[in-house]
């Protein structure tokens, strides 16, 4: 629903990684007062590499205020093409003296979203070395649209706490830095090396070792492909041994790589037994488990919580109805066009803030709740899986809230033939591809032409 009065409101965002910009400014474009919290030193989020973690962190990663937010290694590079995964409006173009490659590595994101700040002025409303304690409500039990929010924060050098209350809170945390650790019997007796993906930088401490990936999934297909080229053994974990074709070329190519199913158990001496009942004696274990969503400083009297991995209960993943919308949480989904979708987020929060729009009731959200749980469920998909989208049509839905334009039809074409790339051509995929047709046309489009012309450094524009 489209309202004609339009107010200007208060608003927190918790958190300068990629959803936090997009949603600043989108909240200051609707004429909002914002300031953005941000417990590092610069903005980037997960993209803020820090190579120091293994002197910050326990090695697995279980204290739920981790000292080091980012689990980026040293040599990763983005998995979708540079072309795709631009905000809307900013073009992720190539620029002189940076990384022109397609697939470029992770600083070139980050300097990406940092010339995002610098042109849309985001960098002056963020308070940076400001780590967020506590947010909850200051006046529970009102009408939900009339609901405060304390925020309590601490500046790195200290001691100080400093207290804020805000008519909207924004939480843009991310969701890869607190450790999804499997349970395996002998876990917490295995003396040798055990670590979790969020601490793992590079190869280098694994030299000359046998090591055992565990997971399957994205990150632990990468690591290990940059591991056994220095172990002695690679072992590879995984749920299943139905892979696919590019895995399968990997683990031809590499005499030390080998598939194994699940571990059974770990074993004082070293042992890592196997569900096949096979074993071996291991230097290191990797998990590659994945991560939880947390909020250790969200105190919502117990109605926003995180159960085996869903987050709710959340309208469209980001409104809690009863606290709904002076409370937002964004950046949830996974498997998504991130860029894009944060943008969209942020415009659909900042226009219910500015009531130019409302929600449904807290009931006809609740029930919609329901039933995409249920949806979920009917599918056989895990709870735990709850908020993995994987689907254009859902994020177009999603759009029309806002009133966001669909996605292009070659930025979709173009993200679906980079996946089928990496399932058939995982070790040379980034750096070898199919559709450089269809490329073309896009890079002919009006997105990429928007900006032709227009000097980006120019402070004045």
């Amino acid at each position: 629903m489209i309202l004609e009065r339009k107010e200007s409101r208060n608003v927190c965002v918790i958190g300068a990684g990629p959803s936090g910009i997009a949603v600043a400014r989108e909240l200051r474009r609707e004429g909002h007062e914002v300031v953005v919290l941000e417990q590092n030193h610069d903005i980037g989020g997960q993209w803020l590499y820090d190579p120091n973690v293994e002197q910050e962190e326990d090695p697995l990663g279980r204290n739920p205020w981790l000292k080091v937010h980012s689990s980026i290694y040293q040599s990763l590079r983005l998995m979708s093409p540079r072309e795709i995964i631009g905000f809307t409006d900013f073009p992720f173009s190539v620029k002189k003296g940076r990384d022109p490659r397609r697939f470029p590595s992770h600083r070139e994101l980050l300097l990406y979203l940092k010339d995002f700040c610098e042109w849309f002025k985001v960098r002056e409303i963020i308070q940076f070395n400001t780590k967020v304690l506590y947010v909850g409500p200051l006046n529970y039990g009102v009408y939900s649209e009339d609901l405060k929010w304390v925020v309590r924060s601490k500046e790195k050098k200290s001691d100080e706490e400093v207290e804020q209350v805000f008519d909207a809170v924004v939480v843009a945390t991310g969701h890869y830095s607190s450790p999804r650790l499997p349970c395996i019997l002998g876990m917490d007796k295995w003396r040798r090396k055990q670590m979790h993906s969020h601490i793992y930088r590079s190869p280098e401490p694994f030299r000359g070792e046998i090591v055992v990936v565990v997971g399957n999934s994205f990150s632990g297909q990468e690591i290990s492909m940059e591991l056994v080229k220095v172990v002695k053994e690679l072992h590879l974990s995984s749920k299943s041994l139905d892979i696919y074709e590019g895995l399968s070329k990997v683990i031809a190519k590499y005499e030390n790589f080998h598939l194994r199913p699940q571990i059974d158990n770990l074993q004082e001496d070293g042992s890592v037994v196997f569900t096949d009942g096979s074993r071996i004696i291991a230097d290191a274990v990797l998990y590659c488990t994945g991560y939880n969503y947390s909020f250790p400083f969200l105190d919502t009297k117990g109605i926003v919580v995180v159960d085996d991995n869903r987050v709710g209960p959340l309208y469209e993943h980001t409104f809690p109805p009863s606290l709904a919308p002076s409370l937002s949480l964004v950046g949830i989904p996974k498997r998504i066009l991130g860029l894009p979708f944060f943008e969209c987020q942020g415009k659909w929060i900042a226009e219910l803030l500015s009531g130019k729009k409302v929600l449904p009731s807290c009931e006809e959200m609740m029930k919609s709740i329901e039933e995409f749980y249920d949806s979920r469920e009917a599918a056989g998909i895990p709870k735990r899986h709850t908020h993995e989208i994987g689907d254009f049509e859902y994020i177009e839905k999603y759009g029309e809230h806002a009133g966001f334009p669909k996605l292009e039809e070659w930025r979709k074409e173009l993200c679906v033939s980079s996946i089928v790339n990496y399932f058939v051509n995982l070790e040379t995929c980034r750096d070898s591809w199919y559709d450089d047709e269809k490329l073309q046309e896009a890079l002919k489009s009006p997105y990429f032409t928007q900006l032709v012309g227009v000097d980006l450094e120019d402070p004045s524009f």
